[in-house]
């Protein structure tokens, strides 16, 4: 099933409150989607499926045009969500890593819908949580565009759920940034945040985590939390890097939401590698079996195959496995 705004905020509330974090795969291509889904489905989890603006204009989704994108990959998870094998899952749409001129008119037809026809049934298609990049953002600029997106829900009258971040790969964000930043946004649009993405240490990409720092996440959530009057978790970014252990430290101190995109991509693709590695001689002219080797789902059923296991790793480390049937 995938998640309105309200019950996203539900879901990211559950997970605080239980002490477990959703995983948040940036799925790259139609068959990560797939995989990832399928990943959440055999840990019985809740899962996020999160979109940046390359995959949004990549050669899967948009080819260019960041719009049309948005609004495939939409219509593609929504037909997943909805099939019988996925639809018991809380299954999270969410933007990220959105930045540039187009930023707030794309993220404002994320906000307030895109209209679809299923089987004959019109129906708008929305995210479900919203975050923009605010790494080349001042201050002012990154409230003033969180305010933006704001208004446009309340002129949409539709709800939203939104992300906050600050410079997450510059250090641990000091708590003065987060009351200038998460604070004075929450003070000017009551209601709408419901996570807060602070640097604690992490870098994104592959980069070593000797800087992560639980206790800056404790402090962070707990701070958020006082500005906001009510649960606010945490999102961690470029979790990549982070051991096992280093993972379940920051569920512990009030991770909610953990990205992943730079290992995905890395184990996706060393999959991929050596299936070809290994098929070189089919992959000839002339060979009895070039063509079940060559087509698509040769090269995506070994990359299910070592991927998904991974996926489920995870989503166990991350405390998520069986609260998929719980009620939010």
């Amino acid at each position: 099933m995938l998640l309105t705004p309200t019950q996203t905020r539900a879901l990211f509330e559950h997970a605080l409150e239980n002490r477990y974090a959703i995983l948040a795969v940036n799925a790259d291509s139609p068959a990560a989607m797939v995989d990832a889904l399928e990943a959440a489905r055999q840990c019985q989890s809740p899962i996020i499926i999160e979109t940046s603006l390359w995959q949004l204009t990549g050669r899967s989704f948009g080819n260019g045009d960041p719009f049309l994108g948005l609004r495939r990959y939409l219509a593609d998870l929504a037909v997943l969500a909805q099939a019988e094998r996925y639809r018991h899952l809380p299954i999270v749409f969410h933007t990220d890593h959105i930045k540039g001129p187009e930023t707030l008119s794309l993220l404002r037809s994320a906000i307030m819908g895109l209209p679809t026809n299923f089987g004959g049934t019109a129906i708008s298609l929305r995210t479900s949580s919203i975050s923009l990049d605010s790494s080349e953002l001042s201050a002012e600029e990154n409230r003033s565009m969180i305010a933006a997106l704001c208004h446009a829900a309340r002129e949409a009258k539709v709800d939203l759920t939104l992300e906050m971040e600050a410079g997450v790969d510059d250090g641990v964000t000091s708590l003065e940034e987060t009351e200038a930043l998460f604070g004075q946004a929450e003070q000017a649009n009551p209601g709408y945040l419901a996570l807060w993405a602070p640097g604690v240490g992490t870098k994104h990409g592959l980069g070593a985590s000797d800087g992560f720092s639980p206790q800056a996440v404790s402090d962070h959530q707990e701070r958020a939390t006082a500005l906001a009057g009510r649960p606010i978790g945490i999102a961690l970014h470029g979790s990549s890097g982070l051991s096992d252990t280093q993972l379940q430290a920051a569920v512990a101190a009030g991770v909610a939401k953990v990205n992943w995109s730079s290992e995905s991509l890395l184990i996706r693709s060393e999959a991929a590698r050596d299936y070809y590695h290994t098929h070189t001689a089919a992959l000839a002219k002339g060979h009895p079996d070039f063509k079940v080797t060559a087509m698509d789902n040769g090269v995506q059923q070994a990359v299910s195959e070592v991927y998904i296991p991974r996926v489920m790793d995870r989503l166990k480390a991350l405390g998520s496995a069986g609260h998929a049937a719980e009620d939010q």
